[in-house]
């Protein structure tokens, strides 16, 4: 099987992990607080780790990791409905990666998926437990309707933020400068406890939160990358601190200048590094 067919594979699995770590986030997310939740939310970072290496792999067959989400399970009338939906999720990617091992010869890729597999039945295993233990602790969906501009702002700011995930990793994946490299992933990772800290607030709130994201800058050289990153981190620190002069919440509103804050440190530190690279050139 030739370099191209094994992207191809590894791009299914990508996408497979990516439509689990969103899945998860929102199960966790709607059941709030407590034990249950902080383990489902393990197992989406399990699944990002997978993410990362798919992604890495990819990168390192001269391919490009593949942003789209496979398909979600989300529906289900009570939380043992969730978890048996993330049961089925784990179970399609267990027949997936071991139809991948079958095909792959490359042993490394191979060691790799075998790996990942290995996490999968564990994870399936944690699904199937969680569905007694929610019927036994009668965990419910917390999340409500509003969708005041409290709301409003709490979504826009949960879809930037998943947005800029995707972007940051795509740039660490593809960019050669390994100072880049290291920035944008950390960088990911803030973004996601944007993400975490937004949509736990949105619940907080009685609203819904919306994960979804808009569309993801895919430039391929470094100094296009970061000034695309530069770019949408002006406009979003202006974004959230418009926000935060407009809503009356002190605890909403204290939240949402942190997270300013730290988006102009993002604007700070990829400055530095355009400069950087541009002396490069």
């Amino acid at each position: 099987m030739n370099n191209d067919k094994i992207i191809g594979l590894l791009n299914q699995d990508l996408e497979g992990e990516h439509a689990a770590i969103i899945q998860y986030l929102v199960h966790a997310y709607a059941i709030g607080e407590g034990e249950m939740a902080c383990e489902i939310e393990a197992i989406a970072r399990e699944e990002m780790r997978h993410f990362d290496w798919l992604a890495e792999t990819i990168v390192s067959l001269g391919g490009t990791p593949s942003l789209e989400r496979g398909d979600m399970r989300t529906g289900g009338e009570s939380v043992p409905d969730w978890m048996k939906n993330d049961v089925l999720q784990e179970k399609d990617a267990i027949t997936l990666y071991e139809e991948h091992i079958k095909s792959i010869s490359d042993p490394k890729i191979k060691r790799l998926l075998q790996r990942i597999l290995s996490d999968e039945k564990s994870h399936r295993g944690d699904f199937e437990h969680f569905v007694t233990k929610a019927q036994k602790e009668t965990l419910r969906d917390l999340r409500g309707s509003r969708q005041d501009k409290v709301a409003q702002a709490l979504n826009w700011g949960i879809e930037h933020e998943y947005t800029v995930v995707l972007q940051y990793l795509l740039h660490s994946y593809m960019t050669p400068n390994e100072d880049v490299k290291r920035e944008m992933e950390d960088q990911a990772i803030n973004e996601m406890q944007h993400l975490g800290w937004l949509s736990e607030e949105m619940v907080d709130k009685k609203g819904s939160p919306k994960v979804e994201h808009t569309k993801v800058d895919k430039s391929t050289k470094t100094a296009d990358m970061l000034r695309a990153d530069i770019a949408i981190e002006k406009k979003v620190a202006a974004e959230y601190d418009r926000a935060a002069n407009e809503i009356k919440e002190a605890d909403l509103k204290e939240l949402l200048v942190r997270i300013r804050d730290h988006e102009l440190y993002h604007v700070d530190v990829f400055e530095d590094l355009l400069k950087e690279e541009e002396k490069r050139c």
